[in-house]
């Protein structure tokens, strides 16, 4: 542009008839100006003349012909693009380089475009939904089956067993008696009410009792020691008419020596060896 002010501000040289440049209302040739104020390039290193375009990204500075991708070369001039540790690269090489793949398609996902992310894996918005329904799963809750996510409702309409107790759906967990699902809440001992889970019990006419309750309720008596026979974790016991024994306690009442196994005597409400019954 032809100058109207009268000598450069720098070097007082008149810049009649000569282009200059202004800068906070002050005038400057050429040269001065860009000795003066012009940005060094980052890709060149060269000053970016007034008479360049000059294009600016994060306090950096680039001639047009130099912003440009730092992998492939083509220019960025008016193009998305994206910085990584400094460098800008086309968005087709930050991808190739950088983003996550979407675990069910496999395709890229762009930067600038909305990723959601589950256990450790990225999904497309658009892929991330119900494997039944197909609706958007976004933030809502989800169970996973097989790598595959559900809604709440199609997983429980597709798959979910329901307690045999309570009747509603066991999501997660649970046990199985008699070839029934329960929840771990739910099995519960049919006497006293404990909670079985991880727990011995005894089972009678298809519900389970813990060892307690079981004993006070059926278990027969030892005749010798009185306790209940509750024959768990495959106990042996004795069965003789109407009386029942622990092993460890069917024994000779007056010498106490083991008629497991061996013939014996009654005598009354006692059982003998045959040398003491003889004697």
């Amino acid at each position: 542009m032809t100058s109207n002010h009268t000598d450069c501000h720098y070097c007082l040289q008149s810049l009649c008839g000569r282009k200059y440049a202004l800068r906070e209302e002050s005038a400057y040739c050429v040269t001065c100006y860009d000795s003066l104020f012009a940005n060094p390039c980052e890709e060149c290193k060269q000053p970016i003349e007034c008479d360049s375009k000059d294009l600016a990204y994060k306090g950096h500075h680039w001639h047009e012909k130099c912003f440009k991708c730092a992998k492939c070369s083509c220019s960025l001039v008016e193009k998305p693009f994206a910085a990584k540790d400094e460098v800008l690269l086309c968005t087709e090489c930050y991808s190739d380089e950088y983003s996550s793949k979407c675990f069910h398609c496999q395709r890229t996902i762009m930067p600038g475009s909305r990723k959601m992310e589950f256990k450790g894996s990225s999904w497309h918005e658009s892929c991330f939904v119900c494997q039944y329904c197909r609706q958007p799963l976004g933030t809502k809750p989800l169970i996973t089956k097989d790598n595959e996510n559900y809604c709440v409702p199609c997983f429980e309409k597709q798959f979910a067993h329901h307690c045999y107790s309570c009747k509603k759906v066991i999501t997660s967990g649970g046990v199985t008696y008699h070839d029934q699902p329960w929840h771990k809440e739910c099995f519960v001992c049919a006497g006293c009410k404990t909670q079985l889970c991880g727990q011995r019990f005894i089972s009678k006419d298809d519900y389970p009792y813990c060892v307690d309750c079981f004993s006070k309720l059926y278990a027969k008596k030892c005749a010798a020691c009185k306790k209940p026979i509750t024959a768990l974790g495959g106990a042996k016991f004795i069965s003789f008419e109407e009386r029942q024994w622990h092993g460890e306690c069917f024994n000779c009442s007056k010498c106490s020596v083991s008629l497991v196994g061996q013939g014996f005597l009654t005598r009354q409400d006692h059982v003998l060896c045959h040398e003491c019954g003889s004697a």
